[in-house]
């Protein structure tokens, strides 16, 4: 069994891994479910900072505003981050909780300046592989990590998946939770220049997960060709939990409690669908 994430992804495989090496699913629903509510803007006066952010975005539709590099503001929202992952996981733990029977974690990022996809696994995992892997350029500043400078894994893998396939041991089924939707589903022409900046976001968090989902397919082919020994290759099936709840780019900075818990619902509708097809 293996979890795979990228940016916001990442956290969330990361709060699930941590439960599961603990031997404790329950636990890692709890992680996910308060890692959120934490991260929610609960109080008066990061509510109304939250509809400022989203509000100021979504205004750049219609008026000129100037964008602010996160160097020239101190990194707080960053910090904020990383003070609540510390919360939640252990992350001197990870090492003494790993075995080799044990969950992979795979965990995407890029390297800034050379532009090399890295994955993070297992044991490399820490509080800062995780910021890494989120740390969206509008928003973060690049974590340096072993004098290397990482974005976000949305510009590598989105999230890492053939790397699952990598082991001595591979899946039968690996199962894709899809935020972006291919389709737009008012099937109209983008024109308004938050309409195009948000579709320009879909298909390039899509590229490279597509790209991955293509390569494992055929393969799959080449197996039922004959092409491929049985003994060294498996057929993989890919399933997907589809997020069609159609959104604008700026609704991933929203944290009000409320649209985090209805996404939250909508989630776990949509992995109930799937479940239902399986049973």
């Amino acid at each position: 069994m293996a979890l795979s994430g990228s940016s916001g992804g990442s956290i969330c495989a990361l709060l699930a891994w941590y439960g599961l090496l603990m031997d404790d699913r329950e636990k890692a629903i709890m992680l996910m479910d308060s890692f959120w509510e934490d991260a929610s803007a609960s109080t008066p006066a990061d509510m109304l900072l939250n509809n400022w952010v989203v509000w100021t975005s979504r205004l750049s539709d219609f008026v000129p505003i100037p964008e602010v590099s996160p160097y020239y503001y101190p990194p707080w929202a960053q910090e904020y981050l990383r003070t609540i992952l510390e919360k939640h996981v252990e992350f001197g733990k990870i090492k003494e909780l790993t075995a080799p029977s044990s969950p992979d974690l795979f965990v995407g990022a890029v390297d800034v300046l050379s532009g090399e996809f890295k994955t993070f696994r297992n044991n490399d995992i820490s509080v800062d592989t995780i910021l890494a892997s989120a740390a969206l350029p509008e928003l973060f500043p690049a974590v340096r990590i072993d004098e290397t400078l990482y974005w976000d894994g949305m510009f590598s893998h989105n999230p890492p998946l053939l790397c699952t396939l990598q082991g001595a041991i591979k899946p039968d089924e690996i199962w894709v939770i899809h935020i972006n939707p291919d389709t737009i589903q008012k099937y109209r022409e983008p024109i308004s220049t938050g309409e195009i900046r948000d579709r320009r976001n879909t298909l390039s968090g899509n590229l490279s997960l597509h790209q991955e989902i293509e390569f494992i397919r055929m393969i799959n082919e080449w197996i039922r060709l004959g092409y491929l020994q049985d003994n060294k290759f498996k057929h993989v099936k890919i399933r997907f939990i589809q997020m069609l709840y159609e959104l604008d780019k700026e609704s991933k900075m929203d944290r009000s409690p409320s649209f985090i818990r209805r996404m939250m619902d909508y989630g776990e509708e949509q992995a109930e669908k799937l479940l239902m097809e399986l049973a």
